[in-house]
């Protein structure tokens, strides 16, 4: 009994550790670990998001930020888009391009579902989804 429950504990925890990307359709398309590494499906990283805000290739270049106010900036500092508080998400010229529901699902402008991130900070599947490609 007492290795089932190692066994259960172990899983649970790295289920916990990393959220699941996935698409409209609900296939998983990536993962977005705690520590704010992102990878494909397959596991492989792909870039990181930074306690900081600092966003990275997979190759730890910087290639843009988050600000605590939402503003999303590239590695220039110039100004590619916000995601305010209550889950919108704009370009840099404030035009909605999508939406990110406090459930996880992502939409785009016309409010049709293009994928889901339960349990991902908005700003984080903001990145994801719409500013930055980790292919």
């Amino acid at each position: 009994m007492k290795k089932i429950l190692v066994m259960a504990f172990l899983g649970l925890a790295c289920a916990a550790s990393a959220q699941t990307i996935e698409a409209g359709n609900h296939s998983t398309t990536g993962y977005i670990k705690s520590d704010g590494t992102i990878e494909n499906s397959s596991h492989s990283t792909k870039g990181y998001i930074k306690s900081n805000g600092t966003i990275e290739n997979s190759s730890h270049s910087t290639i843009g930020y988050i600000k605590d106010n939402g503003t999303i900036e590239n590695a220039s500092h110039s100004t590619v888009g916000y995601v305010k508080k209550d889950g919108t998400v704009e370009n840099s010229s404030h035009s909605t391009i999508g939406y990110i529901k406090d459930n996880g699902t992502v939409e785009n402008a016309s409010h049709s579902t293009i994928g889901h991130a339960s349990g991902v900070k908005k700003e984080w599947a903001a990145v994801v989804f719409f500013f930055f490609k980790f292919n």
